[in-house]
C-alpha cells in the first residue's frame, strides 16, 4: 500500500488534497515488460489508487475521462497527483487516461508532466494534429498512446504514427461503434462485424508500429464469458487485453502469458538454430521439433521477447 491510513487523505476536500504532494516525483521506475493486462481504475476510489504498488497487473490505467462526472474531474486530477507523488515503486507500468486535448486533456498533461508515470493515454483522437500537439505537451521521456474510438483514427491508424513515443493503441470498441452508427449489441464473439473490426485493428496497428490492447469487457462479474474473449482474441493474434478489476486481470495473465512448455520450446529453437548457423548451417531437422530455419528462429525470438 502507498498510505498506511487513508482517513487523513478521505478528510480532505478536493482543494485541500493540491498541498501534501510528496518530494520524489520522479523517483518510481516501472519493472513489466509484458503487457497482458492493462487495467483500468477510477481515481475517484482511493482503496484502489492505494494499492497501485500491489497489483499484478502489467498496466494501470488511471482513468480521467469517460468514467468521471465534470464536476469531479479535478478531484480525480489531484487524485492521482497526490497518490503518484507517493509512489516510490510499481511493477506496473502506469497510464494517465486524459480527456480529449479540447476538452481539458491539454491541461491535463501540463498539470500531470513532473509526476512519476510512464505514458498519457489520448482519448477520441482523430487527427495526427492532435498527436503532435500531445507530443509537445508531454515530457519528452513519457510514452504517448491513444483511445482508438472514433472512425477517423480506424480508418487511418498509420497516419497517426508520426512519431516513435506513440507506442500503443488501445481499441474502445463502444465508442468505436457508436462512432461507426453501429450498436453494441453485435459485441458477440464470431459476429463477423466485430471479427473485422478486431483484425483490422490488429493488423494496422502492428503495420504502424503501435502495441495493439483489446477492447474491455464491461460485464465484470462474467468471468467465464471474458475467459473465451481472452482466449479467442490470442488465438487472433493478440497479447495484451483491456481489464476491469484483479479478476480480469489473473484470467488475462493467465490466458496471454506465455506458458512453461511454449518458453522452454523456444529457447531450444533459439539456443540449437544459433549454434547452427554459428557453422553458416541456417536450416536443419532438429529431433525435437523438426524442420528449423530462419522464420521459425524469428518466432521463437518474438515469443522469448517479453522475458528478455
Amino acid at each position: 500500500m502507498i498510505f498506511d491510513d487513508l482517513d487523513t487523505i478521505t478528510d480532505l476536500s478536493s482543494w485541500a488534497q493540491t498541498c501534501p504532494f510528496g518530494g520524489e516525483m520522479k523517483a518510481r521506475k516501472k519493472t513489466a515488460v509484458e503487457h497482458r493486462s492493462n487495467m483500468m481504475l477510477n481515481p475517484l476510489v482511493l482503496k484502489h489508487l492505494n494499492r497501485i504498488d500491489e497489483s499484478a497487473a502489467d498496466v494501470i490505467t488511471l482513468n480521467l475521462e469517460d468514467a468521471i462526472a465534470p464536476s469531479r474531474k479535478r478531484e480525480a486530477l489531484h487524485n492521482i497527483a497526490l497518490f503518484l507523488s507517493h509512489l516510490h515503486t510499481s511493477d506496473a507500468m502506469i497510464v494517465v487516461r486524459t480527456n480529449p486535448l479540447d476538452q481539458g486533456g491539454a491541461e491535463e498533461i501540463t498539470f500531470l508532466n513532473e509526476f512519476g508515470f510512464d505514458a498519457i493515454r489520448l482519448a477520441k483522437v482523430k487527427s495526427p494534429q492532435e498527436i503532435e500537439k500531445a507530443l509537445t505537451l508531454l515530457s519528452a521521456e513519457k510514452e504517448l498512446h491513444i483511445s482508438l474510438e472514433t472512425k477517423e483514427a480506424f480508418a487511418d491508424m498509420a497516419a497517426l504514427r508520426i512519431d516513435r513515443r506513440l507506442t500503443t493503441a488501445n481499441l474502445g470498441i463502444l465508442d468505436l461503434l457508436a462512432s461507426l452508427g453501429l450498436p453494441q449489441s453485435i459485441v458477440q464473439i464470431g459476429n463477423p462485424t466485430i471479427d473485422y473490426l478486431l483484425s483490422k485493428f490488429l493488423i494496422d496497428a502492428k503495420t504502424a508500429g503501435l502495441h495493439p490492447v483489446s477492447f474491455m469487457f464491461q460485464e465484470y462479474w462474467d468471468t467465464e464469458i471474458f475467459e473465451k474473449w481472452c482466449r479467442y482474441e490470442r488465438a487472433m493474434g493478440f497479447d495484451s487485453k483491456a481489464c476491469m478489476g484483479p479478476r480480469q486481470v489473473a484470467i488475462a495473465n493467465e490466458i496471454f502469458g506465455i506458458t512453461a512448455e511454449e518458453c522452454a520450446r523456444a529457447r531450444h529453437i533459439q539456443e540449437v538454430f544459433e549454434a547452427h548457423a554459428a557453422q553458416g548451417v541456417n536450416g536443419f531437422m532438429d529431433k525435437k521439433y523438426g524442420f528449423i530455419d530462419e522464420p521459425i528462429y524469428r518466432d521463437a525470438l518474438l515469443l522469448l521477447q517479453p522475458l528478455e
